[in-house]
Order: structure tokens, then sequence, then C-alpha cells
């Protein structure tokens, strides 16, 4: 069977995080990303667009995904970070 047609399984999630994590790293300070998304949502919720609920909601919605990985990440340094993503065959250094 090809990989594309096998179905995930749960062991599949954590090197699809640790991917995404390490992604992460290098796109900038990730800690900021939740004052970043409200600053520009703010402003985005001064204009016309901003006045959908809809958009509301996703909005919202960003922003609490955002801060909760910076909150569950906030314990650990990034150097920490890259070392276990490292260790998981993503990185090497």
């Amino acid at each position: 069977m090809q990989k594309e047609n096998q179905k995930p399984t749960h062991r599949d999630v954590v090197p699809s995080v640790i991917n995404f994590l390490s992604d992460e790293l290098f796109e900038g300070n990730y800690k900021e990303q939740p004052m970043y998304l409200q600053e520009i949502f703010e402003l985005l919720m001064h204009t016309e667009f901003g006045d959908d609920i809809n958009l509301r909601q996703k909005i919202l919605s960003c922003l609490r995904t955002s801060r909760n990985l910076a909150e569950t990440l906030s314990p650990f340094s990034e150097k920490q970070i890259y070392k276990a993503c490292s260790s998981n065959g993503k990185l090497s250094q």
C-alpha cells in the first residue's frame, strides 16, 4: 500500500507536532505570536470587514489557539524545544 493511501495513526501525531514546532522556530518568536495576532485583529476590527460576526469568531479562535500554544511552550526555552525536536529526528545541529 502506498503511503498516501494509508490512514494516519495516533503515532503519526507526535512527529507531525514536532515538525510543526521545529518549523515555527525558524519563523520568529512564537511566544510573541498571540500579541502580534491581537494587534492585527484589533486593527482589522476597526474596518468595515471587521464588522462581521463570523470573522470575529474566527479571530477569537485563532487568538485562543495561538495563546494556548505559547502558554504550553512557555516553561521551555527555545534551546530546550530545539533539542527536543532534534532528538526526535526533525532538526540537525
